[in-house]
């Protein structure tokens, strides 16, 4: 293959200029390459419209100058699609008593299932380890039926839960500590947050909507012991507050995904969006 630099010359840097006037914020590219590493004025108008605009590029795995510096940008959100989510564990929590709801109400119907159902569903075939912890015999012979691992456990505190659910977890290099009761958290949401965490290793991550912060959280290694050692009814928020430098947001814009069905009303309006 012989690289032509008339082509990035004439053609590429003014496709590129192109785009840089352009009304649209966003920009695709595919794909880039070892043949631009040769012309500098090219790499340098991919980097301005880097600057400028929000660009979804296909990046060849290359060790090039040009590739691992863009690769490198503080603004750049770098997927493999080799290895999208790392090795990434999940908690399920599945331990709350349910007092407002009056009833058990992960076993609740929701659109026809139980809802714990849901978030099962949602996590498979994304991390490396996953478990639901629960203090209900009933989730757990629902979990034995999805065959997946669950902790059946007594103890009375939130702690308790994110202890038991990260001791299980604890050689994965993030973990993300999700609700059982948000029966609208879609997989996109959750896989974004996985991705965007194997992205930047060492933030917290959780989504956002509307300016309210929501669940689930993804918190990297360096984390776990603090969490570990979480005082009696605290959970992973204190952490999150304890570390305010460290935490990074995904934006949705659907906020029933972060909506907790509390109540039967809160259910039942869920079940008819």
């Amino acid at each position: 293959m012989r690289i032509v630099s008339s082509g990035f010359l004439d053609l590429g840097i003014s496709v590129v200029n192109n785009l840089l006037a352009s009304i649209s914020e966003w920009v695709s590219i595919d794909e880039i390459g070892y043949l631009e590493s040769e012309c500098s004025p090219y790499c340098e108008s991919i980097e301005a419209l880097l600057a400028e605009k929000h660009v979804a590029a296909v990046v060849r795995k290359q060790n090039t100058a040009f590739i691992t510096r863009m690769c490198k940008r503080e603004d750049v959100l770098l997927v493999d699609l080799d290895d999208p989510y790392g090795n990434t564990g999940c908690v399920i929590m599945a331990s709350g008593e349910g007092k407002r709801f009056g009833c058990n109400k992960l076993l609740a119907n929701f659109r026809g299932e139980a809802m714990i159902t849901h978030i099962i569903r949602s996590t498979n075939s994304i991390f490396t380890s996953r478990v639901v912890v629960t203090r209900s015999r009933e989730v757990a012979e629902l979990c034995e039926s999805m065959n997946t691992t669950y902790i059946l456990h007594d103890l009375p505190h939130r702690s308790d839960t994110v202890r038991l659910g990260l001791e299980a977890a604890c050689k994965t290099d993030h973990c993300m500590f999700c609700p059982a009761d948000q029966p609208l958290l879609t997989v996109d949401t959750i896989t974004s947050l996985v991705m965007a965490a194997k992205s930047v290793p060492d933030s917290i991550w959780r989504p956002i909507c509307n300016d309210t912060h929501g669940s689930p959280v993804v918190f990297p290694k360096k984390y776990f012991q603090n969490l570990m050692e979480l005082s009696t009814g605290k959970g992973g928020g204190y952490v999150v507050k304890q570390h305010p430098e460290s935490l990074r947001t995904l934006c949705i814009d659907n906020p029933y995904e972060l909506m907790d069905a509390d109540t039967q009303e809160d259910l039942n309006i869920l079940a008819e969006l």
